[in-house]
């Protein structure tokens, strides 16, 4: 296999997102895997960004709020590179990839829009606040725990989980009536 199969001056120009099928829960080693065995065999120049898409959530579990990272697509890393055998079988011969993503064996290249939609660029303009991680899902039976519907029972009927607010279905005088609430103040029934 020759180092040269793509011409070092067009490296950069012809690099090319790729999604990577990797085992899950091991995203982060395969990742640190992968830029290891880039650097040791001189391929830099054949290799760009290699991320596992993400998001910031706040997960309030256990009193204090926590930002953590969520992955948006376990199992999944997205890769950028130029195409070669060297660079094939590079990552081909990582310890826990599995294929890429693509038609038959042939690794399909994603369009621009799919990366911007994937890791986000075009939502990060819009909103730089992480979401709240909301354990409740629409039809959940919930309980009211504070504020002046306590210990009220009702049915969430959504969940916004940019500010953090649950819409909750209660029963008033005979009568169905929606409720907006903080994710905090209900708990499963």
């Amino acid at each position: 296999m020759a180092k040269d199969a793509v011409s070092t001056g067009s490296a950069a120009s012809d690099m090319l997102w790729f999604v990577l099928k990797v085992q899950t829960n091991r995203e982060r080693t395969i990742r640190e895997a992968l830029l290891k065995k880039v650097k040791l065999e001189g391929l830099e120049e054949f290799f760009g960004e290699i991320v596992i898409p993400s998001e910031k959530v706040v997960d309030t579990r256990g009193g204090a709020p926590k930002e953590q990272d969520r992955k948006l697509f376990p199992g999944y890393i997205m890769i950028q590179m130029v195409l070669n055998d060297d660079t094939w079988y590079l990552v081909r011969d990582t310890g826990g990839v599995g294929d890429f993503a693509g038609a038959a064996g042939k690794p399909m290249p994603m369009e621009q829009h799919e990366v911007d939609r994937m890791l986000g660029r075009a939502e990060a303009q819009a909103t730089t606040a992480p979401k709240v991680r909301i354990q409740f899902t629409s039809g959940d039976v919930v309980k009211i725990r504070e504020g002046t519907f306590e210990n009220f029972e009702g049915t969430v009927e959504g969940v916004d989980e940019h500010n953090g607010k649950v819409s909750v279905l209660i029963e008033i005088f005979g009568r169905s009536t929606p409720v907006e609430l903080d994710h905090w103040q209900i708990e499963s029934v």
